[in-house]
């Protein structure tokens, strides 16, 4: 059964804020003020993203103020000190491809613990960015469109005795009616829940 075909590329920030590897740190900490971001991509040469700067690279400047370094690592001494994106960033960047499911551009963020992922072609030049918030974006999804879905990416892959109805509120889906055979169910509520913007899916079925 096909999944939603909602990639990277549907929900992605295309214009994108971005830093040299030379940009000093206040000019740094202006733009994530002034775009609201809490990470800026380094490029480098034609646009290939090297590394990420983020307020957690910012933040051992003002933490180390007071000279007290006790129990702290090296790089975060060494980031206290830096004065360029070069020398703060994060590298290599943990980036994504436009064509990468939002599964797996989630899964990258929830593993790596970023609120932000570049993404980026082929040869790693910058194409865009993708936030948590793009990824939720499917959520807003409405229930009407979602069953419209289901019926024609889901149900129309089932057997012809199958007899189904679906309804949806507020993304929660309920399937009604009966299957030819329970070993069915769990593959197309699989399906159905593949379909973006599906909050949780209920089953209220009968099998002959």
């Amino acid at each position: 059964m096909p999944e939603s075909p909602y990639t990277v590329s549907d929900v992605m920030t295309h214009t994108v804020v971005a830093v040299g590897s030379e940009a000093p740190f206040k000019e740094i900490v202006e733009l994530l003020d002034q775009w609201k971001v809490s990470a800026l991509p380094v490029l480098a040469g034609e646009g290939r993203v090297v590394g990420v700067v983020s307020e957690a690279d910012l933040l051992p400047k003002e933490e180390f103020r007071d000279g007290n370094e006790s129990g702290s690592e090296v790089g975060e001494r060494l980031k206290a000190s830096a004065l360029t994106a070069g020398e703060l960033m994060s590298t290599p960047a943990v980036t994504v491809h436009a064509d990468a499911s939002l599964a797996e551009a989630a899964r990258i963020m929830a593993r790596r613990h970023v609120k932000r992922l570049p993404v980026v072609d082929d040869v790693g030049l910058l194409q865009g960015v993708v936030s948590r918030s793009d990824l939720l974006k499917v959520f807003l999804r409405r229930d009407a469109e979602i069953a419209d879905e289901i019926r024609g990416s889901v149900l129309t892959h089932l057997p012809v005795t199958t007899e189904l109805g679906v309804s949806v509120t507020e993304g929660v889906v309920t399937l009604t009616g009966s299957m030819p055979e329970r070993g069915l169910v769990p593959v197309v509520a699989r399906a159905i829940r593949a379909v973006e913007g599906v909050v949780d899916v209920q089953l209220d079925l009968t099998h002959r």
